[in-house]
């Protein structure tokens, strides 16, 4: 089972999207739960269709705290195998559990992704292919694909399906923004696949965090701390590694 951990404020003009995003996970074919994390927000501004949904669990936080904080808190109440984060206005393709569920399994890594689309207001869909090819990847092969914190993110952190103890090892850093970048850190854990489909539908609208003003004052700071993150990590365990064989 999988469990997919989304931070919503509930905020009005994203309530259609929270709802999209749902109709989305009713879709798959695989069993799923969906656990969001009530940002300072009351359970009562929950849609209709999730709050009459008994795989929908809640965590309502007492006091805002930011996506970054809220995702990791709700991390902790994570009960499943395998988990997904997503945000609260996007949605996942039909077949985006099972077919990473399915590739995870039978090659027995410990985490499995593909490409995303960007959702456009008339509904039309543009693919996105990450820098990272697709195929299996060894542990701290991905980061590789990030050459500096200006470039493109290697991975679509959002398309990544993994083991939750991966996932706990490598949760979201403690940023205002830009959090779901340190995600990537869990491709230096383990092996993982990516599979050249798109498993992600990221929309696009004038709500959007990356719309907001001021948004630029602090995306650089963000994308270097994610990226010193990764690189650091990545640097620590391949020390490890030659010690052990040292």
């Amino acid at each position: 089972m999988i469990t997919i951990v989304i931070a919503s404020r509930l905020r009005e003009d994203r309530l259609g999207y929270l709802s999209a995003m749902h109709a989305s996970l009713t879709r798959q074919s695989v069993p799923w739960e969906a656990l969001i994390a009530l940002d300072g927000v009351s359970a009562d501004r929950l849609p209709a269709p999730l709050a009459e949904d008994p795989r929908v669990r809640t965590l309502v936080l007492p006091r805002p705290v930011g996506a970054a904080c809220a995702r990791n808190l709700a991390l902790t109440q994570v009960r499943t195998p395998y988990t997904n984060w997503a945000d609260d206005d996007d949605e996942f393709s039909d077949d985006a559990m099972s077919v990473r569920l399915n590739a995870l399994e039978a090659a027995g890594v410990g985490w499995c992704a593909g490409w995303s689309e960007d959702l456009h207001p008339d509904g039309s869909t543009t693919l996105w292919r990450c820098p990272t090819p697709p195929g299996r990847h060894e542990a701290g092969d991905v980061w590789t694909y990030w050459k500096s914190p200006a470039d493109t993110i290697p991975i679509g952190p959002t398309t990544i399906l993994a083991r939750t103890e991966l996932v706990r090892a490598a949760p979201m850093g403690g940023l205002v923004q830009g959090e779901d970048y340190c995600a990537i850190g869990l491709t230096n854990l383990a092996p993982g696949i990516l599979l050249p489909v798109p498993v992600y539908r990221y929309r696009k609208h004038l709500g959007q965090m990356t719309a907001q003003s001021g948004y630029d004052q602090l995306e650089a700071a963000a994308r270097d701390h994610a990226w010193q993150y990764g690189r650091s990590l990545l640097s620590a365990l391949r020390d490890r590694e030659d010690l052990v064989r040292g």
